[in-house]
């Protein structure tokens, strides 16, 4: 008898996933320019890093094979949604996985920028302040999205995703 859950997301993968939540949710609070603010910055590079790596290196549904698709199907996707009835999958869907490079381009950029700020080239030069800041509020708007598509297809689904990031495991079926 098979069992009625599969492992999805490893424990690396979880990991990651809770840090990346915590420490953007304490960067959007601290006061920049903060020796916190700075360090942390640092540190979602590293966890972009890491979850780079482990996208090549890790378990089957930690690496990106497995879920990065071209635009064609990411459209189809979010059609399908649309119409409410998207295919279920194990993994992440097509949307969650524009979602999650979206994510991962737009917190190292926004680190970068950050970092920027710190060289002796741009440090007080105001366009790269605004892009930093530009950076920062694109990926919350973009997290604020990824959290309404977690919730719209733990609904679609029947399915709670934030407790499977949890567990790392989902249904079978």
């Amino acid at each position: 008898m098979r069992p009625a859950t599969v492992a999805v997301w490893d424990r690396a993968v979880r990991v990651f996933h809770w840090a990346l939540v915590g420490t953007m949710g304490y960067e959007f609070v601290a006061e920049a320019g903060t020796a916190w603010h700075e360090n942390l910055g640092y540190g979602l590079l590293g966890l972009l890093g890491f979850r780079l790596i482990w996208g090549f290196v890790g378990t089957r549904y930690a690496r990106f094979r497995q879920f990065v698709v071209g635009p064609r199907a990411a459209l189809a996707y979010v059609r399908a949604i649309k119409q409410g009835h998207p295919a279920r999958y194990i993994g992440h869907n097509p949307a969650g996985a524009v979602m999650v490079l979206g994510l991962m381009v737009m917190i190292a950029a926004t680190a970068g920028t950050g970092w920027a700020m710190t060289t002796d080239a741009l440090w007080g030069t105001a366009w790269i302040e605004i892009l930093h800041r530009v950076c920062a509020y694109a990926t919350l708007a973009m997290i604020v999205a990824h959290v309404g598509g977690v919730v719209l297809a733990s609904m679609q689904h029947r399915e709670n995703l934030v407790f499977a990031m949890i567990t790392g495991a989902k249904r079978r079926e």
